[in-house]
């Protein structure tokens, strides 16, 4: 297969991601902001399955942590050949009038110009014009770029349909080097974040899946499929697609 980063990867949807991909067999760079040992046992779960997996500990709105997190990768399992841009947090929550200012300024660092960044690291290495073979990117987005997330999370959702213009805009500017670029948008998953709203608010899930046509949440592994599709050459005419992963969810 090649060579993959995936932020946040050390738990949740980006893990299940990196676990499927070494499965596939690619080699796998398992990314935590913080945690060393979140991101080394998901790393040495895959090397214990017989894949090629390392750990690396970079925050993603960090220039330098960056470069150094694929110039180790480059340098420990070969050129970087796929990303999947996952790394999110979820910001301050609630209403505008009660937002607090420095959790939403750090939603924007990571989940935009943390992105970014990680886009520029990888294209420097996968990109045609500059010497690489190419490569697939792939964003992680979410159902709330289309709803909004109105009363609840408005910043993290202005933040998802930042990467939704980011997949268009940088897959035709990368489709010459060889470049596809594509989103899936989740709907609910229970993960942790999720899993945190329904503590806060008892009546989120019967809300949400009220909204998913499909009646359930969606599970890690499912997001993981349509992820390592937009990956692998089965999706080779395909640059520049949404595609929503979210049980029919519709905007309310």
């Amino acid at each position: 297969m090649g060579v993959l980063v995936v932020t946040g990867s050390s738990r949740g949807i980006g893990a299940a991601i990196a676990r499927q991909a070494a499965r596939q067999g690619w080699s796998v760079c398992v990314n935590s902001s913080k945690s060393k040992e979140l991101a080394e046992a998901i790393a040495a779960e895959i090397r214990d399955s017989g894949g090629s997996a390392i750990a690396v500990v970079a925050d993603i709105s960090n220039p330098s942590e960056i470069d150094a997190m694929f110039e180790k990768v480059q340098s420990q399992l070969g050129p970087v050949t796929g990303l999947v841009n996952n790394a999110a947090t979820e910001g301050s929550q609630g209403r505008i009038e009660d937002m607090d200012a420095e959790a939403t300024r750090k939603l924007f660092e990571i989940n935009v110009f943390g992105q970014f960044l990680c886009t520029r690291a990888a294209v420097r290495q996968m990109s045609k014009r500059l010497g690489g073979a190419g490569g697939a990117i792939v964003n992680i987005s979410s159902a709330s770029a289309r709803h909004g997330g109105g009363g609840h999370y408005v910043d993290y959702a202005a933040s998802k349909a930042a990467m939704d213009t980011m997949t268009y805009g940088h897959a035709v500017e990368q489709a010459a080097a060889g470049i596809r670029v594509n989103c899936v948008r989740p709907g609910t998953v229970w993960t942790e974040m999720n899993r945190q709203y329904m503590q806060r608010d008892p009546a989120y899930e019967e809300r949400i899946i009220g909204k998913t046509p499909l009646g359930r949440a969606g599970s890690e592994e499912e997001i993981a499929n349509a992820v390592l599709w937009l990956l692998s050459d089965e999706a080779s005419y395909t640059t520049g697609a949404i595609l929503d992963v979210s049980g029919g969810m519709v905007p309310p």
